[in-house]
């Protein structure tokens, strides 16, 4: 099992910067696909970015552009560089893992991942 720790939430106005980190920690196997899920009150969880062993990256539409996922392997740690935030982009924000494939059509799924971070919450303010 993978055990995921999420940092880097806070509160920001809109057009600021934040990048949340995701440390992982368990055996992640050669084949993986991790990726940033955000939750705002009253919504259901949405897939906003994926990355897998193959460096493919995945982003939901209205983060294109302004969202850059990464992971850096030798750090164990995932990361969601977001730019240019806006008060719609307020929710909790999870990492998920997914260690035994690569992403494929079902990256924005809940159901394609299997382990999760318990969250952190960014306000983004107008």
């Amino acid at each position: 099992q993978v055990q995921l720790v999420e940092s880097g939430g806070g509160s920001v106005q809109a057009g600021g910067s934040l990048r949340l980190s995701c440390r992982t920690s368990g055996y992640v196997y050669n084949w993986y696909c991790v990726g940033w899920f955000r939750q705002a009150p009253g919504k259901e969880r949405e897939g906003v970015a994926a990355i897998d062993n193959l460096a493919t990256t995945h982003y939901t539409g209205s983060v294109k552009g302004r969202f850059t996922i990464s992971v850096d392997v030798a750090k164990n740690t995932l990361y969601l560089q977001m730019n240019n935030l806006k008060p719609e982009d307020t929710a909790m924000y999870f990492c998920a893992a997914n260690p035994w494939r690569a992403c494929d059509s079902t990256w924005a799924r809940t159901t394609a991942y299997g382990d999760w971070g318990q969250g952190t919450l960014v306000t983004v303010s107008s």
